[in-house]
């Protein structure tokens, strides 16, 4: 009769404990945010110029940046201006549609950014945008 008298152990599962479940999704979220401060895109550092008038540009078609040394990146590209010159004679577009934004570090030469400015208008660009950063 001992095995008449054993009860049964199989018995219909009637709930799911997710508390597990939950444990491990919040420690995967806590570590996803420590190592996302780590995975940062390579930048070109330079220092923006703030203006309290500041407001975004959205059309940003020849991305030229001048670094405080005088070199030129053209959408974060290291370029040369035949290069910046070769864009926008490539670009499909007339150079009056083009808009140009320019992006120098404060320690920028002033003379490099109006003699890009020069280049671009010499090829046709007339409209220009200088990128800063708002003053808070």
């Amino acid at each position: 009769m001992m095995a008449g008298s054993a009860q049964q152990d199989d018995g219909e599962i009637t709930g799911i404990n997710v508390t597990p479940l939950v444990d491990i999704m919040l420690v995967l979220l806590i570590i996803f945010m420590v190592t996302a401060t780590y995975i940062v895109k390579e930048a070109i550092e330079i220092d923006l110029p703030r203006a309290a008038a500041g407001g975004e540009s959205t059309d940003r078609t020849l991305a030229i940046l001048i670094d405080r040394e005088g070199r030129i990146f053209l959408d974060g590209v290291a370029a040369t201006e035949q290069q910046v010159i070769d864009k926008v004679r490539g670009s499909g577009k007339k150079p009056e549609e083009l808009q140009a934004l320019i992006s120098a570090d404060k320690a920028a030469q002033h003379g490099a950014v109006v003699h890009m400015m020069d280049v671009l208008k010499q090829q046709g660009v007339t409209r220009f945008a200088i990128e800063i950063e708002k003053a808070q």
